[in-house]
């Protein structure tokens, strides 16, 4: 071998050896890559020390949800309530208020007011008709609707032909703080086995 093929061949041996140092390098690099971005660090001098989490915090009570429960249960109304002498005897039956004008049920009565919802009873057990209606009645007062349509049928479907759904709504609307008044719907808004509904405005400030 001549000299200048010994000189190429060193100096290939030597480039070589100079990639591999570097590639040596580079890969203790990414070794000690996490150790490098984290810092020196110390481990723990006691064994099985584990750090001491807080514990979670209790659910918050819902306080809303409460009084709403404790007032429903203050305003559940009654199978028992006898509402035939808080009724107007004209010939179609009807409710208003104690301090509440003539006037505000004959205008029901003309339709004066929209209907804005209406609670359809049919099919319904007396106890789901009753939670139905409670619940219809507050949801609907809370929305600040005013007047509404409660169906509950005219009972031809019923043993004897009575309708029994009939006397427990107008009981049941009675005692509802939000019922204003309430009239005999008209023929073509369900007549005799429907009631237009009247609420306070929900801003009344004696509701409780």
């Amino acid at each position: 071998m001549c000299i200048r093929d010994r000189a190429e061949a060193a100096a290939r041996e030597a480039r070589a050896q100079r990639e591999r140092l570097q590639a040596a390098r580079r890969a203790e690099a990414e070794r000690n890559l996490f150790a490098a971005a984290c810092g020196p660090v110390q481990p723990l001098r006691e064994r099985g020390r584990r750090a001491v989490l807080e514990p979670d915090p209790p659910p918050p009570i819902a306080a809303q949800h409460q009084r709403d429960e404790e007032r429903v249960l203050r305003e559940s109304i009654s199978d028992d309530f006898d509402v035939s002498s808080l009724l107007d005897t004209d010939d179609q039956l009807s409710f208003r208020r104690p301090g509440v004008n003539v006037d505000v049920t004959q205008r029901l009565r003309k339709g004066d007011w929209s209907i804005q919802r209406q609670l359809d009873l049919h099919g319904l057990r007396t106890g789901e008709a009753r939670e139905a209606l409670g619940a219809f009645i507050r949801d609907a007062w809370r929305q600040g609707l005013r007047c509404l349509r409660v169906v509950h049928g005219k009972g031809l479907g019923s043993p004897g032909k009575t309708p029994v759904l009939k006397g427990r709504v107008q009981s049941w609307l009675v005692q509802k703080n939000e019922v204003l008044a309430f009239v005999q719907a008209r023929p073509a808004e369900g007549g005799a086995g429907a009631l237009v509904v009247l609420l306070r405005p929900s801003s009344y400030k004696n509701h409780s």
